[in-house]
């Protein structure tokens, strides 16, 4: 007969050899689970490795892509902008080396830079919107027609536009002297631009515009210089709108214009000014704002072509 003490043991032996099956098998598991991380740790590793060699060789081939861009550059645009005469204007994000390399491309393509603009944040501040449509009302040249829209950066464009470039069609000054100084002054004192001593009237204009960060009111400001470039383009015998990479897509003054279909018609934009090549590019669009043309040029993937007459960006 079975007894109790029978029955205890043999429920102590069964746990027991479950116990001992556990342990057996989570040892085993857990060898050939650590055999598998280490060998998918040194695949990644492997990877990684092989991710950084092409990283490195990419960089050392756009490199010398680059060096070469600025080697031919000047020979590329030589005689395109002869005796032309360009505004070159800008806003505070712009590098040196940006603003520098395409006034240097100017030169050698025979043009001359007129004077130099910086725009202020304050003339895409929306706080300041309508204290800046205010100034420009007032100092409105006579005679002049202004935007029937009244954004700030249409009214910013039409009043630089027309006093600082002359007519598209005689290359003559829309305004007098004494009003050119006015407007500078007036934009200046308000804290809306910096400008060089003794600008002189030009028959086209760059627009420079650097890295816009991406937060609140990012948007507005973009298409606040948007509209100012449109506008500063219709004043004159043409405006290129050039900046970098991150500007291109999103936020950036370079997509809000892209993505208005009135607007790049009439307005060229490069997307990689940062580069030799894209200087090159800003160069060679100047030269067919002359001659009516317009584009979006630059590696963004809402690029039409790498630059006038060449194919559209692979990706």
């Amino acid at each position: 007969m079975i007894s109790m003490r029978y029955h205890i043991f043999s429920i102590v032996a069964v746990f027991l050899a479950l116990a001992v099956g556990v342990v057996l098998g989570s040892t085993s598991l857990s060898g050939t689970l650590l055999s598998g991380l280490s060998n998918q740790r040194d695949d990644l590793a492997t990877q990684v490795a092989d991710l950084q060699a092409e990283r490195s060789n990419l960089q050392a081939r756009l490199a010398d892509a680059d060096g070469f861009a600025g080697a031919v550059g000047p020979k590329v645009v030589s005689g395109l902008l002869a005796e032309r005469t360009v505004m070159v204007v800008s806003t505070e994000g712009v590098a040196q080396s940006e603003r520098d390399g395409v006034k240097r491309l100017i030169q050698a393509a025979g043009g001359s830079v007129s004077g130099e603009v910086t725009l202020t944040d304050a003339l895409t501040d929306q706080a300041k919107a309508e204290r800046m449509s205010d100034v420009a009302i007032r100092l409105q040249p006579a005679g002049a027609k202004f935007p029937t829209s009244g954004t700030p950066g249409a009214l910013a464009g039409a009043l630089l536009g027309q006093t600082l470039l002359l007519d598209g069609k005689t290359a003559q000054p829309q305004t007098s002297a004494g009003e050119r100084a006015a407007a500078i002054a007036g934009l200046a004192e308000g804290g809306f631009i910096q400008a060089s001593n003794d600008i002189q009237p030009a028959q086209l204009a760059v627009v420079l515009v650097g890295d816009r960060a991406q937060g609140t009111g990012a948007g507005d400001e973009a298409v606040t210089l948007a509209q100012f470039a449109t506008q500063l383009d219709k004043e004159g015998a043409g405006t290129v709108l050039a900046g970098r990479p991150s500007t291109a897509e999103g936020s950036g003054a370079i997509g809000a214009v892209r993505a208005d279909s009135a607007a790049s018609q009439v307005l060229s934009t490069v997307d990689n000014v940062d580069s030799q090549a894209g200087q090159v590019t800003t160069v060679l669009a100047l030269r067919e704002q002359l001659e009516d043309g317009v584009g979006s040029y630059g590696i963004a993937g809402n690029a039409d072509a790498v630059a006038p007459g060449a194919e559209a960006p692979s990706g």
